[in-house]
């Protein structure tokens, strides 16, 4: 019994240093990995022609999910609010709890959820594909630099895309939750506003957008990294894609989590 015990804990332990081994190995790659990537923007590197092009790829080939997602997070958000209010409340404080809900959490958050699904798949898929079949070794042999060509860019139109999609999915949001409030509790544009700008604080705004510009970096780099990373074949291609999807969620949760704390206080 004693030494099953014995096993059963040393078995832990070892699995517990295996992930932390890991872990840090891919924090220390991807820091390295930005490195190189601001140097290459830094020094000029990066073709403006290759930015635009994965810009389009991020942000307007994500407009139609984002709108739909935000639409029906402030739908929602609109209709539980107002099922949970009681007559001791009044009906307009539904206006700021879906343009708090929207703008702080859900516009950020459901946004970065769809551009993972999105684009940081894609790109996993599509740079381990070019690793596996050596043409990353062909720039290389070319002379040319991977992070340059493929990594920055990435990156860049991650970080310029990201809170522009946010601003908008906080637009639908909010639009879609004062449709929602007239038809489910009976609230008017008017009153709805009144609630809005009653609780509404100017920093919010510039803490929604904030969330968007950070996992708009996070996002594109942890899929550069896990593409860059891949090895295997195709079997390897479709293990680093979804590792790197389950990846970047929970790094998605992870800071948003640390956010109110460091800025909402």
């Amino acid at each position: 019994m004693q030494s099953l015990l014995v096993r059963g804990v040393t078995g832990l332990l070892a699995r517990i240093g295996r992930a932390a081994d890991s872990s840090f190995r891919h924090a220390g790659q991807m820091a390295f990995l930005t490195v190189r990537v601001a140097r290459a923007t830094l020094t000029g590197k990066v073709a403006l022609r290759d930015v635009l092009e994965q810009v389009h790829s991020v942000g307007v080939g994500s407009i139609p999910l984002v709108t739909v997602t935000a639409a029906l997070s402030g739908i929602v958000t609109s209709q539980q609010g107002g099922y949970q209010f009681t007559n001791s409340i009044p009906l307009y404080v539904l206006g700021s709890v879906v343009t708090s809900g929207v703008i702080l959490e859900l516009g950020p958050v459901m946004t970065a959820i769809v551009v993972i699904g999105r684009v940081g798949a894609r790109i996993t898929a599509e740079l381990g594909t070019m690793k596996v079949s050596e043409q990353i070794d062909a720039l290389h042999s070319l002379g040319r630099d991977p992070v340059s060509v493929l990594a920055a860019p990435r990156v860049i139109a991650g970080i310029v895309a990201m809170p522009l999609l946010v601003g908008l999915a906080n637009f639908i949001g909010v639009l879609a939750g004062l449709v929602a409030a007239r038809f489910a509790v009976g609230l008017g544009p008017e009153s709805f506003l009144y609630g809005a700008r009653l609780f509404w604080h100017s920093w919010d705004l510039l803490y929604s957008i904030s969330k968007g510009v950070v996992f708009g970096f996070v996002i594109p780099l942890i899929s550069v990294h896990m593409g860059f990373g891949t090895g295997g074949g195709a079997e390897g291609v479709g293990r680093a894609t979804t590792n790197a999807v389950v990846f970047m969620i929970i790094t998605v949760l992870v800071l948003d989590a640390t956010f109110p704390p460091l800025f909402l206080n």
